[in-house]
């Protein structure tokens, strides 16, 4: 609790000028997450909260922004969503309406050009309409989403994937793959896509389609699986101009840790036990792996001990095997040595690499997705007895909505 606390207390204020990013990731929104948390815990009341959220929503009238989850107008509504219960009145006019609306006409284009995945594209707004089941504007964003999938599918003899085409790279990796690439990350790739299926199908919207692209998906992830002496079972990405596969480092965004737990959800959807078998088959290497041969250098939620601490947390408590409460354990001890007293916030740093600086560097952070919010989130789980439904915008945990709408796809 002492880390927890000493991370709130250097946090900004709801009304600090130095706080001008509004988003789920990395801002306003996030804070407002992780204060209501701390309500929920009784280390908080819920202004905080309420002011934080509201400063991210002003900004959403004010400025342009993209409809993605993390860094853009559908985050904030999903926070919005997920404490409406908790911070608004519920006599209140739905605030979220028009956001809903917007999301229908941004995913009724076709041919869909955009991103795909959990953090920029269709698996993020995904997350949004799940939080926002059973309304009538839910269902028609997770159908028109299931629509985009189904025509932006690749059909092959290892199943069904999607390729994340060379536009929407970085620089970087447009120069490794030219022709883009298909990606095996839960951040960015396909087993985000996987967990989000699995839930649409529970939640008995357009079944048929979904169910077809998730199994076919699940049979393409498994496919991949690399057959060296690799330290992961999974790479990063594959490039379809080159056979090579690389060793992955461990981590929610990328690695076996965020393959298992989106397989694992979309298993326990589907009532699938050979899913389910092997995603834990996947955890348990990835539980057992070194810590040097991890890529594990700073403490964060995204490709960090606190991440993987959470993961292996989650694990345990739906399994109950002894092998994840030993690495949660030891993933949130190393958190906990990652912290630099009088450093960043609470003592926590981010070590950041960009193509635009010659060097790495170690950066003070607020945030949830990268920073000491995020951290604190994950500790609090591990400390207290408070479900941290928060995991579900890191398609770790399934919306509670499962299994109980019905719509006319699930007649025909």
């Amino acid at each position: 609790m002492k880390a927890i606390n000493e991370i709130v207390a250097a946090l900004p204020e709801p009304s600090s000028t130095d706080l001008t990013d509004p988003s789920l990731a990395a801002g306003a929104a996030g804070l407002a997450l992780f204060c209501a948390y701390l309500s929920r815990a009784g280390m908080d009341d819920d202004e905080n909260a309420t002011q934080f959220l509201s400063k991210a929503i002003r900004t959403i009238s004010s400025e342009p922004m993209r409809p993605s989850l993390y860094v853009g107008f559908a985050g904030i509504a999903w926070v919005a969503a997920h404490l409406h219960e908790q911070l608004f009145d519920s006599d209140d006019e739905d605030p979220n309406a028009a956001i809903d609306s917007a999301l229908i006409d941004y995913l009724s284009v076709s041919p869909w050009e955009d991103d795909y995945d959990l953090i920029s594209g269709l698996a993020g707004i995904g997350v949004y309409a799940l939080e926002r089941l059973p309304r009538p504007s839910a269902i028609k964003c997770l159908e028109l989403i299931v629509d985009r999938l189904d025509e932006k599918a690749e059909h092959n003899e290892d199943g069904i994937t999607w390729l994340t085409h060379a536009h929407l790279l970085p620089k970087h990796q447009r120069e490794q793959c030219p022709n883009g690439y298909y990606n095996l990350g839960l951040a960015h790739g396909l087993p985000g896509l996987i967990a989000l299926l699995g839930q649409v199908c529970a939640a008995g919207v357009a079944v048929e389609k979904a169910q077809a692209l998730l199994n076919g998906a699940v049979t393409w992830i498994l496919r991949q699986r690399q057959t060296t002496k690799a330290h992961s079972t999974f790479s990063h990405w594959i490039n379809p101009n080159d056979p090579e596969r690389d060793d992955c480092r461990l981590a929610w965004c990328y690695g076996d840790a965020g393959v298992s737990v989106s397989l694992l959800l979309a298993a326990r959807c589907m009532k699938q036990a050979e899913w389910e078998r092997e995603a834990l088959k996947i955890a348990r290497r990835a539980a057992r792996r070194k810590l040097e041969d991890t890529g594990v250098v700073d403490a964060c939620l995204c490709h960090g001990a606190a991440g993987l601490g959470h993961i292996f947390n989650r694990l345990f408590q739906a399994s109950g095997e002894k092998v994840f409460r030993d690495a949660a354990r030891s993933w949130f001890e190393r958190t906990l040595n990652f912290r630099r007293p009088n450093e960043g916030f609470g003592g926590f740093l981010v070590y950041r690499v960009t193509q635009a600086a010659d060097e790495p560097s170690w950066e003070a952070e607020p945030g949830i997705l990268e920073g000491a919010a995020g951290i604190a989130l994950a500790l609090l789980a591990a400390s207290t007895p408070i479900e941290p439904a928060w995991d579900r915008m890191l398609l770790v945990s399934p919306h509670n909505q499962t299994r109980k709408t019905k719509t006319s796809c699930q007649s025909r």
